[in-house]
């Protein structure tokens, strides 16, 4: 007895739909060429490419911390001893003012409202030269990873914010705002609050300013008069009613860069300038629609336009 075979067709898998797609693919997978490159070359190109786009994201970054949210500063000079010393980097948070508001008490960084900067700032010396690490030390500036120096700006502290009267000496010797003395701990050592009386009434829209190092420093004390503040020395300004009333000598908040929050250079000097004095915790606040300090009384107790600088040399 014979069992039927079966066909021929059968045996050879003619029919079979899966063993005939399955051969199909394979031929086609192994006639398919190779994608893209392979080995050392390939490589190298991923991992410069990579790296120029780390770059390129870094520096788009670091401008927009540099325009909208932090800056970094030179100290030029010695007015703010010792809080701030001459060759310090500080940084600043270009937030305040703005979304955050202005206190007594910080150390602000701002444009020069008018002629304070008589003769300019001289700008580092690593800044001047001609050398490669003088052009990477430009290019760290531009790209906001070294201070921006462009000679037009100084810093002091906040002493006065609009509306405020800001007055020196009290009987005690003492710096007073809105009536209450204050203790001004931050001030240089053997330096008075003032060695010059005022008294003036801080308009709206600015601040009184004052550096640490009283005895040296040429701030709104010394820029109160027209003459000064428009580099117009003529006779008619000695006359002016504004003068040493607080109008020419304070400073437009919109001249603020931002408000000063650590020493970042030298390494030694490494400290943070964020928290404010609690020298002014006792101010009140001014009285609403506080009138402009009397132009006859801030006369008398300022000194006049063409009197002598009784502090000598001053720094900006």
């Amino acid at each position: 007895m014979t069992t039927p075979s079966a066909p021929d067709g059968a045996r050879a898998g003619v029919g079979d739909p899966s063993q005939a797609g399955a051969a199909t693919a394979a031929t086609a997978a192994a006639a398919e060429p190779p994608r893209g490159r392979s080995g050392p070359v390939a490589l190298l190109w991923a991992f410069v490419r990579e790296t120029l786009i780390v770059l390129a994201l870094s520096v788009v970054l670091f401008l927009i911390a540099k325009t909208w949210l932090i800056a970094s500063f030179w100290i030029p000079s010695d007015s703010m001893n010792n809080t701030l010393i001459r060759n310090d980097r500080v940084m600043v948070s270009r937030l305040t003012p703005g979304p955050f508001s202005l206190s007594r008490g910080d150390i602000v960084v701002f444009e020069d409202p008018s002629h304070w900067l008589r003769g300019g700032v001289p700008r580092p010396a690593e800044q001047e030269a001609a050398s490669l690490g003088a052009r990477l030390n430009r290019a760290l500036v531009w790209v906001g990873l070294l201070p921006d120096d462009l000679g037009n700006h100084l810093v002091k502290r906040v002493v006065g914010l609009p509306g405020d009267r800001v007055a020196c000496c009290s009987s005690a010797g003492r710096l007073i705002v809105n009536g209450a003395d204050v203790n001004e701990s931050y001030v240089r050592e053997g330096d008075p609050p003032s060695q010059i009386p005022f008294d003036i009434t801080v308009p709206a829209d600015k601040i009184w300013v004052m550096g640490d190092h009283r005895s040296d420093s040429a701030d709104s004390r010394f820029n109160d008069t027209a003459d000064v503040a428009t580099g117009q020395s003529t006779p008619a300004t000695a006359a002016d009613p504004k003068n040493n009333t607080g109008y020419y000598g304070s400073v437009p908040v919109d001249r603020v860069v931002g408000k000063a929050f650590a020493v970042v250079w030298p390494s030694s000097r490494l400290s943070w300038l964020g928290t404010v004095p609690d020298a002014f915790d006792g101010v009140p606040a001014p009285p609403p629609a506080l009138p402009s300090a009397s132009p006859s009384a801030s006369a008398s107790a300022s000194p006049s336009a063409s009197a002598p600088n009784p502090l000598g040399s001053t720094r900006p």
